[in-house]
């Protein structure tokens, strides 16, 4: 396991690197479950009019590395790019959120992404 602790430690100082544009940004390696959504061209990311649901395709498993009241910023094998929109749950259910890529670092093999949410996600994180 000295590779897997290794690779987190590079997934966390790249997304740092990131975190430096967000000047609230605090590490809080929350472990996710990140989604694609689909938009029906209004912009909310809801395909099922009125149903308040939206379609949402399994990206990957990944981590928050950061985050701040409004942001969440996090390492993808997979490319997403400014405006896409994601569905972040965290695995013990406490967060379920659509955001918005709002920056984008790409590295070799990964990408580093912040991700505004699109609603207000009260006491999401909690600074001590």
């Amino acid at each position: 396991m000295p590779n897997q602790a290794t690779a987190r430690a590079l997934e966390s100082e790249i997304v740092s690197r990131l975190a430096k544009f967000f000047p609230e940004a605090t590490p809080v390696r929350i472990p996710i479950r990140l989604s694609r959504t689909s938009e029906n061209g209004n912009g909310n990311g809801q395909t099922n009019a009125g149903s308040g649901e939206c379609n949402s395709v399994f990206f990957q498993n990944t981590v928050i590395e950061f985050g701040t009241p409004r942001e969440v910023l996090f390492v993808v094998d997979h490319p997403l790019e400014f405006a896409d929109h994601v569905l972040v749950e965290s695995n013990d259910g406490s967060l379920h959120a659509e955001a918005s890529v709002v920056a984008v670092q790409y590295h070799p093999d990964r990408t580093v992404i912040a991700a505004r949410f699109l609603q207000q996600v009260p006491n999401w994180i909690v600074k001590s």
